[in-house]
């Protein structure tokens, strides 16, 4: 029985395995899906298979950097006991190492390669984590930058950053650099900026911010007798503080509140004797964005019984 690449990714879809073992599976039971998830679960890669639907919001965000390279991946468990687990962490660590040797695209990617330091797939590893470790596991997402690139943890592993700057090699390798670009990274899992500076803030954000000010300042009876020049002036104004919540480079400096982010740069670009600029940055916070898990004691107690 002949099998097409939807028979298996539909299998895929069943299972929870790796594309390459699904491929196989099929190969193996001549393109019987049926069959083809007994082989499955006769190998021991679908008995994740229930635990795959469970909600995954906890787990770890992780930074890693080697020749060059650094990556934040954020690898998400059901609870964030697992991310104390040092099997989980070694998974979360291998698949960092993994995504730096051979720079996959994307998450369905990375699950196809070999992980480093093993014959297997990371396809593999983590359908043996989630039977090990007893929780449903997943990578949910990654970026690797290359060159001048600063890192921060926080939390052990609430909140990961990267940030990529621009500035020549004797620069990078630099204390004072390396001080700064630490500094950057924890400005940036503080105050969580949107955009490097105010030119990066789309046009259409800009228009929205501006008609949301100019909404409230006409709602505001104390602007009632103001001239539409003067209304303007103020909007200008509420939108030159938006810039200051919302770009890292417009922002107060965390560590020294008398100076913007963009001037605690330049400083230390001065003390080195050159030039540094932020490139981009990513910032990964553990679970955003992901329903949370709510766990009803009674409820576990009662299932635990039945």
């Amino acid at each position: 029985m002949a099998f097409t690449a939807k028979d298996v990714a539909a299998l895929r879809e069943k299972t929870g395995c790796g594309m390459m073992d699904c491929k196989k599976a099929l190969v193996e039971t001549d393109g019987d899906m049926d069959k083809a998830i007994d082989f499955l679960r006769e190998k021991g890669l679908a008995a994740s298979q229930k635990k795959a639907s469970r909600i995954a919001a906890e787990g770890t965000v992780f930074a890693y950097t080697e020749g060059g390279v650094s990556v934040v991946i954020e690898v998400n468990a059901e609870t964030d006991f697992v991310a104390k687990n040092a099997d989980f962490m070694a998974f979360v660590e291998t698949c960092a190492k993994t995504a730096i040797a051979n720079t996959p695209a994307d998450v369905e990617a990375l699950l196809e390669c070999k992980a480093a330091g093993s014959e297997d797939t990371v396809a593999a590893l983590l359908q043996e984590k989630v039977l090990t470790i007893g929780e449903n596991i997943k990578i949910r997402r990654f970026v690797i930058l290359e060159g001048a690139v600063a890192s921060y943890i926080h939390a052990g592993g609430k909140i990961g950053v990267l940030v990529q700057f621009d500035t020549t090699d004797e620069i990078a390798a630099t204390e004072d650099f390396a001080e700064m670009g630490k500094n950057i990274a924890m400005q940036i899992a503080a105050v969580r900026p949107l955009y490097i500076a105010d030119a990066d803030v789309p046009a259409e954000v800009v228009e929205k911010e501006s008609a949301i000010a100019a909404e409230q300042l006409r709602n505001d009876p104390k602007n009632a007798n103001k001239p539409a020049n003067i209304i303007e002036k103020i909007v200008a104004g509420k939108i030159g503080k938006y810039y200051e919540e919302v770009c890292l480079l417009n922002q107060e400096y965390v560590k020294d509140g008398d100076m913007k982010v963009a001037k605690y740069i330049e400083s230390v670009a001065k003390k080195l004797g050159g030039e540094i600029s932020v490139k981009t940055f990513v910032r990964y916070e553990k679970g955003e964005g992901l329903q949370k898990r709510e766990d009803n004691f009674a409820d576990e107690v009662a299932n635990m019984i039945k």
